[in-house]
Formats: C-alpha cells, structure tokens, sequence
C-alpha cells in the first residue's frame, strides 16, 4: 500500500492535497469517505475517530488528517 487519502466530494482541501501529492509525482489512492461506509469506517480506524478530511495514510501508516502545510518526512 503506497499513499493513500480519504476524501469528500467538493472538499478544498482535498484538492490542494491532490494539487500536491501531482505536482511532485507522488501517485496516491483517493477513497470517498463520505459516500462508502466501508472506506469511512477503515478512515477512521487511521484517524482514530477524526472525521476530518483529507485522511492520509502512507505504506499503512495514519500521517494527518486534514490539510495545511505539506507533511514533513
């Protein structure tokens, strides 16, 4: 599992993590947290109940949720 994110339809915060993650290249899963239950619920075990989006995930591992600044590492 490479880079993953959790997303909702219309969130700009969202986009800018997209914008981000396709301006260096990084390609990435985008799962809809809000319309599949299923995928919601797998965010949530991530984000530890945090329904904020984006929800990232990296080779497995729960790195934010939500969007400002880049991810550091």
């Amino acid at each position: 599992m490479g880079l993953v994110m959790y997303v909702k339809p219309g969130c700009p915060y969202c986009q800018q993590a997209r914008d981000y993650y396709n301006s260096k290249g990084v390609a990435f899963t985008e799962y809809d947290a809000q319309n599949d239950r299923a995928r919601r619920k797998e965010m949530f075990a991530y984000s530890g109940g945090d329904p904020t989006v984006p929800c990232i995930v990296e080779g497995g591992k729960y790195v934010q949720s939500g969007w400002g600044d880049p991810p550091r590492g």
